[in-house]
């Protein structure tokens, strides 16, 4: 079966006001901020409200994220997170189905 190149894929979501206040309340619950800091070993992470749907590999997305998100994979000042599913199932967010957080490394 041979693999499918795809040129262009629109990234852009919008969230209901709801949706995204109760998602922003569970990335920065104080105790999933601990447990991201224990993960990165750091002393403290801070959700900095960037959030980006999961791009598939192309040429001109390498990094599986739109391309405004780059700078922060290549930073070690700030760390990519995969939102928990269930996060997005108390938050009532369905489409997309997958999203990232960027958190700043304190």
């Amino acid at each position: 079966m041979p693999l499918k190149i795809i040129q262009n894929f629109d990234s852009s979501f919008t969230l209901e006001p709801q949706a995204q206040e109760n998602l922003y309340k569970l990335l920065t619950n104080e105790t999933f901020i601990q447990q991201i800091s224990q993960q990165l070993k750091c002393e403290k992470a801070e959700f900095t409200e960037l959030l980006f749907q999961p791009v598939p590999y192309s040429l001109n997305t390498p990094k599986g994220m739109p391309a405004e998100f780059e700078q922060y994979h290549n930073s070690d000042e700030y760390a990519i997170i995969n939102v928990p599913p269930n996060f997005m199932f108390n938050a009532k967010i369905f489409h997309p189905s997958r999203l990232c957080a960027i958190y700043k490394i304190i």
